[in-house]
């Protein structure tokens, strides 16, 4: 039974109970923290007010709220934090990895991954949707994990817009690279390793792509490719409209109409799986109350970008069947991430190479029904949003890490950077803007670590318990769910090229699987031609 209505929960009725690439990190790690005397610790109780600072930059951060951090940024706070998102540790499923023929039992056997349990609420594509998502939108350049730094100093590397920057870069004519020469040099480069499409790469298999995190791991890769593909048939299809147009003229129709898509994408599909439909049927009717961007002004808040959206880590899974057809004619499993696998085509699911297998089957990944080919529903769900994060997330191998440095574990990246931007508590942005305050008890597994995280809990953690005793860990909680509903409605509603912006404008492009005036990643896929209809993946 969900629990909901009441303001503040009483410390003693902590439930028993349990039952989301983003990027993979950005900024380098060091070793110990000084104390910084003016940071003050964070508690439970908000100020009255909240002045959210004005726009200065949309290449800089921004913050949600002006409260204090959780903690001040002590070597002991640290430690804590280290020891808290360290392997083994409080946040480690502990998946049975050493299992043989692990990739594939632990999908199968649901016993392997029993602090790990499935979200049947979301498929496994679900992940790398909000992960594609987070790289649109925001690529932290120069701050420093674990050391305070000025949200006024830092620089955003993406446009915070969904504006799929991240894929058209500068455009034909500002990034050729990308693009291929002949027909005017409006479409994308797309090349073949195998079975199917991959990244246009360079000779030592860099992927030659807007942006380099989109090479991560095969999936992600893959999702790319296929915008490359919608785009280039969005030209075939307006090249193809009388009258004629010239070929500057084509290439921003189809990028209209891909990036349209695309958002309608967000805004009906993957938000409400994120935030719940209730949470963004109340934005949407009654407005963002926290997240007030002028229009063509937008920033990313860190409270965003550092701990509310990095819920998508835990729905991980530890490993995925990448196709039903790429292991000399049989599937392809693999662990997401296995920082011992190296060579030209690793026995793991990381990007950056070239290889016949190294391709996706997205009847896997998102909800086509029926598989042509198998006659049966192939699709697999992501993990629930909790406090347990895949084992494998815990050893990422260098190459996905942005910066040199620092720890390899994701979750220990995740929160040295509630010092970085010294984020405020959990509890702190519950109370202040009227949601059910989670209690120590709730917490409880944190009182050993010494440093009050119980009661003043780093925001991702508590996002992430909260969803998993609020909502059953389907999607996030009130905190989290109002966090991340606000912040992408409120990029798309500030941004005046955005399809919201465009009175009246619905999908124009085929929708096969979800019907006329409806629009899903399924027939994204489809009109890109990578769905199992197209090829026997």
């Amino acid at each position: 039974m969900k629990r909901r209505g009441r303001q503040q929960r009483d410390d003693a009725s902590g439930p028993s109970r349990r039952n989301f690439l983003a990027s993979l990190g950005a900024g380098a790690v060091v070793a110990t923290v000084a104390p910084t005397a003016t940071l003050v610790a964070g508690t439970a109780t908000a100020p009255t007010a909240a002045a959210v600072p004005p726009p200065v930059s949309v290449d800089r951060f921004t913050r949600l709220f002006n409260l204090p951090p959780f903690a001040e940024a002590t070597p002991q706070v640290q430690a804590a934090l280290v020891e808290l998102g360290a392997p083994g540790g409080l946040l480690d499923a502990k998946d049975a990895l050493t299992v043989p023929d692990a990739p594939r039992q632990l999908i199968v056997d649901p016993a392997l991954s029993v602090n790990n349990p499935n979200n049947p609420t979301h498929t496994a594509g679900t992940t790398f949707m909000g992960q594609f998502m987070d790289h649109d939108i925001t690529f932290d350049l120069v701050s420093t994990l674990g050391v305070p730094f000025s949200v006024d100093a830092s620089v955003n590397g993406r446009r915070p817009y969904f504006d799929l920057d991240s894929v058209y870069g500068a455009g034909p004519t500002g990034s050729p690279q990308l693009y291929e020469p002949a027909g005017g040099g409006i479409k994308f480069r797309v090349e073949n390793g195998g079975l199917f499409e991959d990244l246009p790469r360079d000779a030592g298999n860099t992927a030659i792509i807007g942006d380099r995190r989109n090479d991560e791991n095969i999936i992600i890769a893959g999702l790319h490719a296929a915008f490359l593909l919608f785009h280039n048939g969005a030209v075939d299809l307006v090249k193809g409209r009388p009258p004629s147009a010239s070929p500057s003229t084509v290439f921003e129709q189809a990028r209209n109409l891909t990036r349209w898509h695309y958002q309608w994408m967000i805004l009906h599909e993957f938000v409400p799986l994120f935030a719940g439909q209730a949470t963004v049927d109340d934005v949407l009717a009654h407005g963002r109350r926290f997240y007030t961007p002028p229009m063509g002004r937008a920033q990313i808040p860190v409270e965003f970008q550092g701990a509310a959206y990095r819920f998508g880590h835990s729905m991980v899974r530890p490993s995925y069947r990448a196709n039903m057809a790429g292991d000399l004619g049989k599937p392809f499993f693999a662990l997401i991430f296995d920082a011992a696998q190296g060579g030209p085509d690793p026995a793991d699911l990381s990007g950056g190479h070239r290889a016949a297998r190294r391709f996706v089957g997205w009847q896997t990944f998102f909800d086509f029904g029926v598989d042509p080919f198998t006659g049966v529903r192939e699709v697999k769900p992501n993990k629930r949003i909790d406090t347990h994060i895949s084992t494998p997330l815990f050893n990422l191998p260098l190459p996905t890490l942005p910066f040199p440095g620092g720890p390899n574990a994701l979750a220990q990246r995740n929160l040295l950077r509630h010092l970085t931007w010294q984020l405020p508590s959990g509890q702190a942005i519950a109370q202040f803007i009227g949601a059910p305050v989670l209690g120590k008890n709730d917490f409880k597994e944190l009182k050993s670590f010494g440093v009050d995280l119980d009661q003043s809990t780093p925001l991702w953690y508590y996002v992430l318990k909260e969803a998993q005793l609020i909502e059953d860990g389907l999607h996030l909680g009130p905190v989290g769910g109002r966090i991340v509903a606000e912040v992408i409605l409120g990029l798309l509603q500030a941004d005046p090229t955005s399809y919201l912006n465009q009175p009246g404008w619905t999908p124009t492009f085929p929708a096969p699987f979800s019907g006329a005036g409806n629009f899903r990643m399924v027939d994204f896929l489809a009109f890109a031609g990578v769905d199992p209809a197209s090829r026997h993946q």
